[in-house]
């Protein structure tokens, strides 16, 4: 197994040369792949060339040269190297990734990093790593390192950054490794998914017990945006046995224009692969801002709370919850698999309930009678309780759905 350097070599051979040597160095093989599209001598030669990386992108680098078209180019050459990543997995090769770039390099290494399973280390060096990485990191577990100067020559601050980078990626590729040749040491028990907030807590730690007594091992994803679209990722992926949705709060910002959505295919993995799902309507009752001062001044006079110094929530009104509603019925009724629906009408949140500075039973009404009218008639089985989300009895009942789903798909 071998550490995958990839990279332009066009322009960045020094700073290759010396994280490969240094890995080699540390007892790790390298791969060497070029991802340049600049004509001219390589000061490395690499095992895997440019052309190659081109063909595999769809494209030959005489046509990308000569067209001139960056964006075009990158396009071409991330899609070929995220297929040279993913062909070299396949075959048992890889035991890491490094890479060193600026923004068009590091766009070409997330997309082949994010060709890649979760477990197998990806490290990038780059000098966007300082800002906004989201769309650099994605669903996906890459170690980003800010390369602090520019990735242009071995420097006496540059060679330190590397440095750590090649001994990181050294590391975690002999512990990877490691792991690979013992096998499976962990937990083997079925995965389930569940989605939580802060608001919704109480639930999926009632129901998260429930499952552990039930044989599960349950991952919790934060409904942060992020959060959500890891676990989507993670269910196409087939991670997963089944799926406890309890907190579906993602889509109100979508629709809403809130900072936290999942964007608009939160909701469809599991339906589209056939995993059995428990879903609820939990924290459907905001929308997530940043400091007061960042909430646009079209929400100001709306029900705001703050919900701590970096979080304002927004109560979403009726007639945004009878459309959240609405799309998230149609998603279930449209699922393959074994799908429940759970309505706690006694609140959708910990601020959800009486007394609390988001209850609104009429917003909270208007969003289970469309649900529920999106489902009437399909295969989506429907549990109405007159609890709030967080009562014990309720997260238990859905945990103990989930179960029996699962097991019904596998006798």
């Amino acid at each position: 197994m071998a550490v995958l350097l990839l990279g332009t070599l066009d322009t960045k051979g020094a700073e290759y040369a010396y994280v490969r040597d240094l890995i080699t160095a540390a007892g790790q093989e390298v791969v060497l792949v070029d991802t340049g599209v600049m004509a001219g001598a390589r000061a490395l030669v690499p095992d895997v060339a440019a052309e190659e990386v081109a063909e595999a992108g769809g494209e030959s680098l005489e046509r990308l040269r000569s067209a001139g078209d960056r964006g075009a180019a990158l396009r071409a050459m991330a899609a070929g190297a995220a297929r040279i990543a993913r062909d070299l997995h396949e075959q048992g090769r890889l035991s890491g990734v490094l890479a060193l770039g600026g923004s068009g390099g590091s766009s070409i290494a997330a997309a082949a990093m994010a060709a890649l399973p979760v477990g197998l280390p990806k490290l990038l060096v780059s000098t966007m790593a300082s800002g906004d990485v989201s769309a650099y990191v994605g669903q996906s577990d890459v170690t980003l390192m800010y390369s602090v100067v520019d990735v242009a020559g071995v420097n006496s601050i540059s060679r330190q950054i590397l440095g750590n980078a090649a001994a990181a990626i050294a590391g975690m590729a002999a512990a990877y490794d490691a792991r690979s040749r013992t096998g499976p040491t962990g937990d083997d028990r079925p995965l389930v998914a569940a989605t939580m907030f802060g608001v919704t807590t109480p639930a999926v730690d009632a129901a998260r017990a429930r499952l552990e007594e039930l044989g599960y091992e349950v991952i919790v994803f934060h409904a942060t945006g992020s959060g959500g679209r890891a676990m989507e990722a993670l269910i196409a992926s087939g991670y997963f046995a089944g799926v406890l949705d309890l907190t579906t709060t993602e889509l109100a910002d979508d629709l809403v224009g809130g900072v936290l959505s999942a964007g608009p295919d939160r909701l469809t993995a599991a339906g589209a692969a056939g995993v059995p799902q428990v879903v609820s309507l939990g924290a459907l009752d905001m929308v997530n801002f940043g400091p007061m001062e960042t909430v646009p001044d079209r929400f100001r006079d709306r029900n705001l709370l703050v919900h701590n110094p970096t979080v304002t929530l927004m109560r979403t009104t009726p007639e945004e919850n009878a459309e959240l509603g609405r799309r998230i019925g149609a998603k279930l009724a449209a699922a393959s698999g074994p799908t429940a629906l759970f309505v706690p009408r006694g609140g959708v949140s910990a601020v959800d309930v009486p007394g609390g500075p988001f209850h609104d039973p009429a917003a909270d009404a208007a969003c289970f009678d469309a649900v529920l009218a999106a489902v009437a008639g399909g295969d989506v089985q429907v549990v109405e309780s007159a609890d709030d989300i967080n009562k014990p009895a309720f997260a238990v009942a859905a945990a103990e759905r989930l179960h029996e789903l699962i097991q019904k798909g596998t006798a």
